[in-house]
This record gives C-alpha cells, sequence and structure tokens, in this order.
C-alpha cells in the first residue's frame, strides 16, 4: 500500500511553502543570522501580555462567541473606523479568526465554487496561491515590476479579467516587497471591480507600519461602492508583534460574514480566549508601542536600502511592512542559488524571491526586522558572498 497515493489530489500538487523551507534550515541553528520568517525581534508590549496573564489568573478559559468576543468585535469596529475610515456591525459583520491566514482561508472556501477565478499580484505572500487551489478555485497571477515599485494596475488587472473571475486580492503594504498603493490607482482598481461585478479579499496587516509622513494609507474598503464587496483582513501579529498570539480579522458584509463563520464553526469553532484579551489591550493601549516600533523599523529600513544599493544590488525604498526585495541578477545566480550559497558560506539566511511567486526570480527577500547589528553583520556577509563570485 502506497500511502502517497491516498493523500488528496488537491494537497499533494500544493508545494511546500518556501519561506518555512528555509526557516527549518536555520531552526536550531545559532550560527545564523536570519532575515529571512517575518516576525518582529521584539516581544510582545508587556501590558498586552500581562493581559493575557491576568485573564489566566481570572480563570477565563472557556470557549467564546464562534464570531469571538463581544468587547474585543466592538473594539475592532472602533479601530477599523478610526484606522481604515470604514464602518462595520460588530454584531454581524465581524469576525475574529485564528490568524489572518484562517480568515483568508474561510473567504475563499465561502466565495468560490470549483474553477472561479481568483486575481491576485505577485510576488506576494506565499499562502494566496495555496489557498485558492485548496478551495478549488483557480489561481491567476498578475506580475508586478520593479520599475513600478511592484505596484500592481488595473490595467494589468483588466487583462486578467474573464467570465470565471470572481474574486481580486490586494496586500498593501505589500509582503515580500514593502509597497504601497496610491489612492488614485486604488481608484481605478475600485471602478473596476464594480464594472466587472468582483469581490475584494485585501489584506492589510501591514497597514500600520507606513514609514512616509505624508503618506496616508487607504484601504479600498472605504471608497465608494466598494464596503459592499470588500473582505477586509487584518490582526495582531505584525504592528503589535502578537505572532504567536495567532489573532486575526474579518470584516465583510453580514452575508459574507455569516458564511464565513459558518466554516468557522465547524474547523475553529473560535479563536483562543486568551488571545482575544489580549488584542483587546493591544486595541485600547498599544498606540505608543507600535509607533515606538515603526520608527525602529525605519531607521533600519533606511540602513539596509542604502546599504544593498551601494553594494551594486538595486533595492527599491519600500513603503510600508518590514521587508526590502534587493535584486540579485547581477550576480549571475537565481534566487534559490544565490540564498543557498549565502546560507552556506556566510551563515546568512533571506528567502529566494520566487518562493513568492515567478516575478519574484532574481530578487531575495530580506526581513529588516532584525537588530540593527544584526543586519550589518549580514551585510558583511552579502559583501564577502558577492566578492567570492568575483573570484
Amino acid at each position: 500500500m502506497s500511502l502517497e497515493d491516498k493523500i488528496s489530489k488537491q494537497v499533494r500538487s500544493i508545494p511546500r511553502s518556501g519561506i518555512r523551507d528555509f526557516f527549518e534550515l536555520v531552526l536550531g541553528r545559532n550560527d545564523v543570522i536570519s532575515l529571512g520568517v517575518g516576525e518582529p525581534d521584539y516581544s510582545t508590549p508587556w501590558h498586552i501580555r500581562e493581559a493575557a496573564i491576568y485573564s489566566l489568573e481570572r480563570g477565563e478559559t472557556s470557549y467564546t462567541s464562534n464570531l469571538g468576543l463581544e468587547k474585543l468585535r466592538r473594539s475592532i469596529s472602533d479601530y477599523v473606523k478610526e484606522h481604515f475610515e470604514v464602518a462595520y456591525d460588530p454584531a454581524r459583520e465581524i469576525l475574529v479568526t485564528v490568524g489572518v491566514s484562517e480568515a483568508l482561508d474561510l473567504a475563499c472556501r465561502a466565495l468560490l465554487n470549483p474553477g472561479d477565478e481568483f486575481i491576485y499580484h505577485e510576488p506576494c505572500y506565499v499562502s494566496y496561491d495555496p489557498s485558492v487551489a485548496l478551495a478549488y478555485g483557480v489561481p491567476v497571477p498578475v506580475a508586478s515590476s520593479a520599475q513600478d515599485g511592484f505596484i500592481v494596475k488595473a490595467e494589468g488587472i483588466e487583462k486578467k479579467i474573464t467570465p470565471r473571475t470572481r474574486v481580486l486580492m490586494l496586500n498593501f503594504p505589500t509582503n515580500p516587497t514593502g509597497s504601497v498603493m496610491e489612492r488614485a490607482e486604488l481608484e481605478r482598481i475600485a471602478q473596476l471591480c464594480i464594472a466587472n461585478d468582483l469581490i475584494v479579499i485585501t489584506d492589510e496587516i501591514y497597514s500600520e507600519l507606513i514609514y512616509e509622513e505624508d503618506y496616508r494609507h487607504v484601504s479600498i474598503a472605504s471608497l465608494p461602492g466598494m464596503r459592499e464587496r470588500t473582505i477586509l483582513l487584518h490582526g495582531f501579529s505584525k504592528a503589535f508583534a502578537m505572532t504567536g498570539f495567532r489573532l486575526g480579522y474579518s470584516c465583510a458584509p453580514p452575508e459574507i460574514t455569516e458564511a464565513m463563520m459558518k466554516i468557522h464553526q465547524y474547523s475553529m469553532l473560535c479563536a483562543p480566549i486568551t488571545s482575544q484579551v489580549a488584542a483587546m489591550e493591544a486595541l485600547e493601549n498599544g498606540a505608543a508601542a507600535v509607533a515606538s516600533m515603526r520608527r525602529d523599523y525605519k531607521r533600519r529600513r533606511d540602513f539596509i536600502v542604502r546599504e544593498f544599493n551601494e553594494m551594486g544590488l538595486p533595492c527599491h525604498m519600500p513603503g510600508g511592512a518590514f521587508y526590502v526585495f534587493p535584486d540579485i541578477r547581477s550576480s549571475g545566480l537565481s534566487s534559490r542559488e544565490f540564498a543557498s550559497g549565502l546560507l552556506d558560506s556566510e551563515n546568512v539566511a533571506a528567502v529566494p524571491g520566487d518562493a513568492f511567486g515567478a516575478s519574484g526570480e532574481g530578487f531575495l527577500r530580506c526581513c529588516y526586522a532584525t537588530d540593527l547589528e544584526l543586519i550589518k553583520r549580514a551585510l558583511d556577509g552579502f559583501r564577502r558572498f558577492l566578492a567570492s563570485l568575483k573570484g
């Protein structure tokens, strides 16, 4: 008997995450400087951890509503209205999930019928394509380029629309490139979605981590005619340094929220109550900590971008998130060859760009949510590796 033959064809067809593959290579190795996994190097702020501890000490260890704690949903509603300028009913339009990844999975399964097409822009977070495939949809990537700052444009999306297109996925600021979207282009994309009756899923998990003071983040959900056709995904992992709490949420019209909740109640039931209590503290009192971390990330961003450009690896200035995406094509190596060589010879880990889609080939993703001294040492490793390639 072959157990491999017993595995679902749909699951067998999906590759392992390129990010996790590199993470596994460095796990447990103290000699490696990792610029790989997209995780803040900060611990969760103490007052948020303290709220979780006190919750446990009070014996708050029960299930919650499938939708999440009512008080948390009210806090999310207030936060989203202030941060994204769009209002949602906490009783019917907000669902608390086990990370944003679960929210994306729920949205795909709630919306897609077999063969429905799902458009998204590349390079992109590694789970978008597999999440669509697992829901029996058809992933349709739209390539973006370094020349355009890795911004997806309405005309590129329009070329991919067919009668089977059902959903458009957006992620700004973007993982892995850190790109942000201007309002004018978002408005053109919104009109395209309305004209073609598309649902939009917008992943805005990095929206608090924007660095230019003259830039204002705009959610497509806030544009005219878009709230009723948009699922806004957000969470606590990145801005609040709460990756291990595994908590996210979706905001969507009640019909979509109900459909997502039905799947959620049979798979997860509810998000952990301890994480939900911590999230309330983050929303209510976490702004100062987020601002402090953002200032530190900006200093690191400015440094790492300048250094990559000076060593001859062109790197655009990301407007948000905590990633840079240097161009390594001048080395003559593929992304995987470069990343493997860098790890083997210099003990520096970065993620090959092709892990984020075909248009990421020729680039590396480097996370600068890492101590500045470690970043400096990693960049010294890049220089030595580049010098070794020149003989």
